[in-house]
């Protein structure tokens, strides 16, 4: 394999484990600067809007450049803002910073996965994605409880550290090693976003918008939502962010061998209705670390599985428009996870901390309802075209 896509895959994993890391250390950052867990919580909420945002505009404008120039650009961003967030002076600076970075993260992951299927012949492209995109489910497993743990030990800005560390490698490595490659085809904006006319798409888009919502309300605000499991400790809360992400690995891999024997709707629905079932548990399992455990790798296991049978929903869809339509589905879960941190925020403000796992669980439950109603007009467009093709 091509060592560039695994450069390309620290990359991913840099910007996965500050994405996910954050949420491990909301105490000590809102501790830092005298504000409440809710509203160091908008952290992840401006990150992840910048990046559901700009992805899909600088995707567009950005189409004619030099793919090694975007990626050094991003990273460089990136880097700088993260650096920016550790020696910021106020809370008020730290959301800048995160924005910053979440502009970064936009400029490098959408072209991180091109830049991977163009370094391939087409038959390896599979392979090659899967590479890139593996950075991503290991800061999952691995990055985000390591850097909630080097949290624990110290300063929070040790954990950004840990990130920067890793963004720079991965820039540095690209910029000795990565030579020209071929650019994609330039794509307009309006070209990007014609998908969402389709009502098959707009609901499935929905579906991962409210379910991700439901899904990171918890997740932003865990090192609380799990505080009587892990009594405040980062070293537990840290092996709870490690077995959620061990669950993410299982659903991803374990969804992509029943989504081709099954089809999409039921890995979907299935995914839907155990993540809801899940978190209306949640209160009641987080007592003890035993219960807070089993509920959390249910939760990594069907929150990443949806991820799969939602891209293979917009694929068999529109085949011919499958990367606009998996990277409108990337932006559609950092739009529910923009959202999750301000709901989240408001939640804890007004019904207390218990309250999130219910929350989350009505959110998940729209996002089945919605799943239910793309299916059918998946299927009314099937039998439509099967009805006009044999006339």
């Amino acid at each position: 394999m091509n060592f560039r896509l695994y450069l390309l895959a620290v990359g991913m994993f840099a910007l996965g484990t500050d994405s996910f890391v954050i949420a491990g250390i909301l105490p000590q950052v809102g501790n830092s600067f005298s504000v409440s867990p809710s509203v160091a919580g908008q952290m992840v909420t401006v990150y992840a809007l910048a990046y559901a945002i700009f992805a899909p505009v600088i995707a567009a404008a950005a189409a004619s450049w030099p793919r090694k120039q975007l990626l050094l650009l991003g990273m460089t961003i990136f880097v700088a803002a993260n650096i920016l967030t550790i020696y910021s002076p106020n809370f008020q600076i730290v959301l800048l910073g995160r924005a910053i970075a979440g502009l970064g993260a936009a400029m490098f992951s959408p072209t991180a996965t091109s830049t991977g299927a163009l370094l391939v012949p087409p038959e390896q492209r599979g392979r090659a994605l899967a590479t890139v995109v593996a950075g991503l489910s290991i800061a999952t497993a691995f990055g985000s409880p390591l850097g909630t743990a080097l949290g624990g030990l110290g300063d929070w800005r040790i954990t950004i550290w840990f990130v920067v560390a890793i963004g720079m490698m991965a820039g540095i490595g690209i910029a000795a090693l990565f030579k020209a490659t071929p650019i994609a085809p330039a794509i307009s904006l309006r070209q990007r976003l014609a998908p969402l006319g389709d009502g098959r798409i707009a609901l499935t888009l929905l579906t991962s918008v409210f379910a991700y919502t439901g899904l990171y309300i918890v997740y932003t605000y865990i090192a609380l939502a799990l505080h009587h499991a892990t009594s405040g400790s980062s070293t537990l809360l840290a092996s709870l962010l490690l077995i959620w992400g061990i669950g993410a690995v299982v659903g991803n891999l374990g969804a992509g061998f029943l989504v081709d024997r099954f089809g999409g709707r039921p890995i979907i629905s299935a995914t839907l209705a155990i993540a809801a079932i899940d978190y209306l548990l949640i209160p009641f399992s987080s007592a003890t670390y035993f219960t807070a455990a089993i509920v959390t790798f249910i939760w990594g296991v069907s929150g990443w599985g949806l991820v799969v049978g939602q891209q293979h929903r917009l694929i068999s869809i529109m085949p011919t428009s499958a990367p606009l339509l998996l990277g409108l589905s990337t932006a559609s879960i950092y739009l529910g996870s923009s959202a999750s941190g301000l709901i989240g925020g408001a939640v804890i403000s007004s019904l207390g901390t218990n309250a999130l796992g219910f929350v989350g669980a009505f959110l998940i439950a729209i996002g089945l309802v919605l799943a239910e109603l793309a299916h059918r007009r998946i299927h009314f467009h099937s039998r439509t075209a099967a009805v006009q093709a044999g006339q």
